[in-house]
């Protein structure tokens, strides 16, 4: 939900319209968490789930064999994955665009979390930012610095590091 909305606030700071929430599911601590953000130039008044995403950002690359992360994503859309893996080996539909930036050793190396349990959120928006366009660098690295609840400059540093290390591969059908 941090990196949701840490989009949110970047994209209000470059003179956009947003919006972001999460969605939980009631089972228990640990399941998977959805996060939404919707970026416009004119107002959002669309006030429910995202059925239909222009683009996905996976923080846990577990949740691929258990979530189908293509439905309803749409055509050459980017999904920006946390894998250490090159975006050639991600087996995904060919009409998506994959970028893949190992954000789990970025924030580890940035002290965000630890080893067993890095926190990727930040890091995974530089990629983000990178590959998509929706939000500049630095809009971002602005938001993070607002936002994030402890080590600000070290998560800043964690987006800039994972702007500069994404890997993408545009695909074609």
């Amino acid at each position: 939900m941090t990196a949701a909305n840490i989009l949110a606030v970047a994209a209000f700071k470059e003179g956009r319209y947003c919006q972001s929430f999460p969605v939980f599911g009631g089972e228990r601590r640990g399941a998977p968490v959805l996060g939404f953000t919707r970026i416009d130039d004119k107002k959002v008044s669309l006030r429910c789930k995202v059925y239909e995403p222009d683009h996905v950002i996976i923080l846990d690359p577990a949740l691929m064999q258990v979530v189908d992360v293509t439905a309803g994503l749409k055509d050459e859309a980017w999904i920006v994955i946390n894998s250490g893996q090159a975006p050639e080996e991600i087996h995904l539909p060919a009409k998506f665009n994959i970028a893949t930036v190992d954000a789990a050793s970025i924030a580890v190396k940035h002290g965000l979390g630890s080893p067993r349990d890095p926190i990727v959120n930040t890091a995974i928006l530089g990629a983000f930012s990178r590959v998509v366009g929706a939000v500049g660098l630095e809009a971002v690295l602005e938001a993070i610095r607002e936002e994030s609840p402890v080590k600000k400059e070290e998560n800043a540093a964690a987006a800039k590091e994972a702007y500069e290390l994404v890997r993408s591969c545009k695909r074609r059908e």
